[in-house]
């Protein structure tokens, strides 16, 4: 008996030392798997503050897109808007109005000045209107106003006052000759002294005061004469006056070297120009014409 009860002791240590080890083994295996459990617990976190900062970052942009979307809106309802496309077709009759009433002061009136002030006006109203499509009018219309502010004084204008003072140097009264004494005339002379004049070819002809003033008369109507044709801008016509007035000349009692001065004087206006040399005067209203025309056809 009491070997059998010895054997049947360590067969049920034997069990209790095989049942402790066993539940060591399952504690660690345990432990290795709350490890292992942990660890993924850690990566998940980490993906979840990435998914939360990525979400972030998606609702930053999304708001951006809806505040561009808002603002592509807005713009499309301020140009399709009817009441600004009223407003911009009137600022646009307005402009072409000042530069076509700039061009005529110019090319009929002569006057620059009005010229410059009504491509000014234009170029204000221009200004007021914020569409990029019309920057190419605002760029030429500036290289415009720079060729008429480089312009000075209208060409016609300057022709016309120096013909002026030229006429004033020509119409003044000459000083009086010194009389020379008369010297005895022969007898053929004193003869047919009412019917024959006898004068050397070297010597000028010298009129007697009625013809000097007849002269005079027809070079001041030659001279009126050149004085229209300029303000018609008739180039052919105040040129062809000057040449005839040049042919009175020689009949007005001056000095040679005096009538050589006005002739030289007078060629010299004869060839100064009556018009602007502006190549580019009307090309602002060329291109805004053109870019309403093409605003028309893409109407609806």
């Amino acid at each position: 008996m009491l070997v059998y009860g010895g054997y049947r002791w360590q067969h049920h240590q034997a069990q209790d030392v095989a049942q402790a080890s066993d539940v060591e083994l399952r504690l660690e295996t345990l432990n290795q798997r709350l490890t292992a459990l942990r660890g993924d617990q850690g990566v998940q976190a980490k993906r979840l503050q990435q998914a939360i900062a990525t979400n972030h970052i998606l609702r930053d942009e999304l708001l951006g897109l809806s505040e561009r979307s808002a603002l592509i809106e807005d713009s499309f309802a301020r140009y399709s808007d009817p009441a600004r496309l009223g407003a911009q077709a009137l600022r646009l009759d307005e402009a072409e109005v000042l530069l076509s009433l700039g061009q005529q002061r110019l090319q009929i009136a002569g006057d620059l000045e009005g010229a410059r002030r009504s491509y000014a006006l234009a170029a204000g109203v221009l200004e007021a209107m914020e569409d990029p499509a019309y920057l190419n009018l605002r760029q030429t219309l500036g290289q415009e106003r720079a060729a008429l502010d480089a312009l000075g004084a209208e060409p016609r204008t300057r022709a016309l006052s120096r013909l002026d003072e030229w006429a004033k140097t020509i119409s003044a009264p000459q000083p009086a000759k010194p009389a020379v004494a008369a010297s005895p005339q022969p007898w053929w002379k004193r003869a047919f002294i009412g019917i024959v004049e006898v004068r050397h070819l070297d010597q000028p002809h010298v009129l007697d005061p009625a013809e000097q003033a007849d002269a005079q008369a027809g070079l001041q109507l030659e001279i009126t004469l050149a004085r229209a044709a300029a303000e018609r801008r008739d180039t052919a016509a105040y040129r062809a006056a000057l040449d005839r007035s040049e042919a009175w000349l020689d009949r007005i009692d001056t000095t040679p070297d005096a009538a050589n001065d006005a002739r030289s004087q007078l060629r010299e206006i004869a060839a100064m120009p009556l018009s602007p040399a502006l190549p580019t005067l009307g090309t602002t209203l060329i291109q805004l014409r053109q870019v309403r025309a093409s605003n028309r056809e893409h109407l609806p």
